[in-house]
């Protein structure tokens, strides 16, 4: 059977993703040229230095334990492929390419620059819970709503 789908349907219009995707996507165009300069225009095919970057993002969201875990997530989970702009018969990129792009993001510190973008940008447009009071606290360690 052959079904053509576009991830971009399959994501609810009033889901919060959507939003979280635009500010991820605006920090990542104004550190476009950042990745110019890191990355090579010769050579292999890399993944996009984007993917890893949302990849971690979409880590921190939604409680994914590992890259393992994430990259198997990516075969099944259309709204994760959607989130990285990925095409439903793409291939998921391997776990290793998180800890080959590791060092080149720290060597000028993209990822603490994406993400301090990103919940910045989150704080600024109201999509953040900057306090929990304690009761509520308390009531999710003990599995109560």
């Amino acid at each position: 059977m052959v079904c053509l789908m576009d991830p971009e349907s399959l994501v609810p219009a009033a889901h919060p993703i959507r939003s979280i995707k635009k500010l991820a996507d605006a920090i990542l165009s104004e550190m476009s040229p950042v990745f110019d300069e890191v990355y090579a225009e010769r050579g292999r095919a890399s993944v996009p230095p984007e993917r890893p970057l949302k990849s971690m993002l979409l880590m921190a969201l939604y409680g994914v334990r590992s890259e393992r875990q994430l990259c198997e997530q990516l075969r099944y989970n259309m709204m994760f492929r959607w989130f990285l702009d990925m095409s439903m018969t793409e291939d998921v990129f391997d776990a290793s390419t998180f800890s080959k792009n590791r060092e080149r993001f720290l060597s000028v510190e993209m990822t603490a620059h994406f993400f301090d973008g990103v919940v910045e940008q989150a704080r600024t447009n109201g999509l953040c819970v900057t306090s929990i009071s304690r009761s509520t606290a308390r009531s999710s360690r003990r599995g109560r709503p």
